[in-house]
């Protein structure tokens, strides 16, 4: 082994420990036991901003991305290899979706906890308790049922300009998707003229030993089809 360098002045060192420590832990764990692959699709969000425009008119709280996370959870219904675990060689397709939440904390730390039964919620409700999930977050509260509780996690970057990203799976869950930045462009309109347009990416990374690269091709587009339709449910 080699001998530990000395670091230059005005470097500074940080140990590996406590709650990073963890993470890092079990990022290494996925990475080596899970056949990761991620698809990437972008969709454009007219139609998705028009009905939160609505529901805010109508006094609604509920954001843009409780919206999308309604849509997320309905679409997983039609997707259940999406909604699943996998251990000890076996899949389990799991009734209930109770999806999980990567919130960044100080100190540059991540949990992903569960909300659990977000299936059984409207948008309203949804956003609700993902409220409360993230303060109690922040205030270092949660359960070890909601840590490890998830059967799918959904990790937000749409306030960045990172577009497109490869999650790391929170095993044994074999799916997460990654919510990128948007980027405006501008689009024919039927009648010719030209309009501008906002469009998001989209990421799911899945594991390849529980879902083929078809299906999980195919929820990416359903999503997509759900967010540009503005569908309710």
């Amino acid at each position: 082994m080699g001998q530990m360098q000395t670091p230059p002045p005005g470097s500074s060192t940080l140990p590996l420990k406590g709650m990073r420590k963890m993470i890092a832990a079990k990022m290494s764990e996925s990475l080596q036991t899970a056949a990761q692959l991620t698809h990437h699709a972008e969709c454009e969000l007219t139609a998705l901003q028009a009905r939160r425009a609505a529901l805010k008119a109508a006094g609604g709280q509920a954001s843009l991305q409780d919206l999308l996370l309604h849509l997320i959870i309905a679409t997983l219904k039609d997707h259940p290899a999406l909604n699943a675990t996998l251990e000890d060689n076996q899949i389990t397709r799991h009734g209930v979706v109770h999806l999980g939440l990567a919130i960044p904390l100080p100190d540059d730390l991540l949990v992903a906890p569960a909300l659990f039964d977000a299936d059984q919620l409207d948008p309203e409700g949804l956003a609700a308790a993902r409220r409360a999930l993230v303060e109690k977050a922040q205030a270092g509260k949660l359960s070890v049922k909601e840590l490890t509780g998830a059967t799918i996690t959904v990790s937000n970057l749409g306030l960045s300009r990172v577009r497109f990203f490869t999650p790391i799976l929170n095993v044994p869950q074999v799916a997460i998707i990654g919510i990128g930045g948007t980027q405006r462009r501008l689009q024919r309109a039927a009648d010719g003229s030209l309009v501008e347009r906002e469009f998001m990416g989209l990421s799911l990374t899945f594991d390849h030993r529980a879902v083929n690269g078809a299906p999980a091709a195919d929820f990416l587009d359903d999503l997509c089809r759900r967010i540009e339709g503005g569908e309710p449910s």
